[in-house]
């Protein structure tokens, strides 16, 4: 997590009951596990929005700012191009605070949720923040039929589509698509988060819309015709102290798993061969990586060390990065 949005954290919870945050947090985590969409507000009330601010918004943090350094694999110049976010079911703002630390020339910010006391507390915490988050707007919004939403360069939803059913998914996205050039999902990395990141990249693309990341084509998402595979990332974040209280963990980091889409509406002019999907599996004089490929296949290469040039990036390469 970055120094300042921990420092802003310590800044706004300096003083919080932790009894009261511990329980809140237990509450949340159980209904955040269960996956399914809510019938009512999630953030009830100022103590569950604190505990959700202190426990969660370093991991959304975190998958966000992932998701967006992986996209910058596939479009360096995307972050200098950003001045202008929606950050739809943006909450207490962690998905803004990665954007703006990703887009140096960011000048506006508009964050939307259906929770008065998230965007009263994000609006506090981002008081601690670079000047797009001092200066952003925080709106109250929620999705629902005739959803406009800000014209800008970017539409984040980030944890949104998999709190609401299905209809309004569409509803969210095509709200999105009319206020942007891009679109990014970003859920949680399971089977679940994975589903609907797969069903706005359908809609996305049946609209028309191009995946920039992290798939190298537009086709058939050839790891979700494997039965019980999905495709995934990793963020790892450090904890504070406060965060291992709450969520009763030894650790001092926590990897947070991630699925997402980057769509934009216009034929990128080049994409990557190919994503690396897993984590490299390195021996003396082999490197075996398995990766989603540009002619909408996946499967397993492995470089070895006579070819030196590939040996050598292999040898560098990441889970998420691409390859070549």
């Amino acid at each position: 997590m970055a120094a300042h949005l921990t420092g802003a954290l310590e800044a706004v919870l300096a003083g919080a009951d932790t009894a009261d945050l511990h329980r809140a947090t237990r509450r949340l985590i159980e209904v955040y596990r269960s996956g399914a969409p809510q019938s009512e507000p999630v953030l009830r009330d100022p103590v569950s929005t604190l505990a959700y601010a202190a426990y969660r918004m370093p991991a959304t943090h975190a998958a966000v700012s992932t998701a967006l350094r992986l996209a910058g694999g596939a479009d360096p110049e995307m972050g200098s191009q950003l001045r202008s976010l929606v950050d739809l079911g943006g909450g207490t703002g962690a998905a803004s605070w990665a954007v703006a630390e990703a887009a140096p020339l960011l000048e506006r910010i508009d964050v939307l949720d259906s929770s008065g006391d998230a965007l009263a507390l994000g609006e506090r915490i981002a008081r601690h923040g670079p000047p797009p988050l001092v200066g952003a707007r925080w709106s109250r919004a929620s999705v629902r039929a005739g959803l406009e939403l800000p014209r800008a360069d970017l539409v984040g939803l980030g944890y949104l589509l998999g709190e609401l059913e299905p209809p309004l998914r569409t509803v969210a996205l095509e709200a999105a698509e009319a206020a942007t050039d891009r679109v990014l999902v970003v859920e949680p990395g399971t089977p679940r988060g994975f589903a609907a990141v797969l069903a706005a990249r359908d809609q996305l693309v049946g609209h028309g819309w191009h995946v920039l990341a992290p798939c190298p084509q537009d086709g058939p998402c050839p790891v979700a015709a494997r039965a019980g595979d999905w495709c995934h990332f990793s963020a790892r974040l450090d904890r504070t102290a406060l965060h291992r209280r709450l969520k009763d963990g030894a650790r001092s980091y926590e990897d947070e798993k991630l699925a997402f889409v980057l769509a934009v509406r216009h034929r990128p002019s080049s994409r990557p061969a190919a994503r690396v999907l897993r984590h490299p599996f390195t021996r003396k004089g082999l490197v075996r990586l398995e990766v989603c490929r540009s002619d909408g296949s996946a499967g397993t290469e492995v470089v070895t060390r006579r070819d030196r040039d590939a040996y050598r990036a292999a040898r560098d390469i990441r889970w998420g990065d691409t390859w070549p």
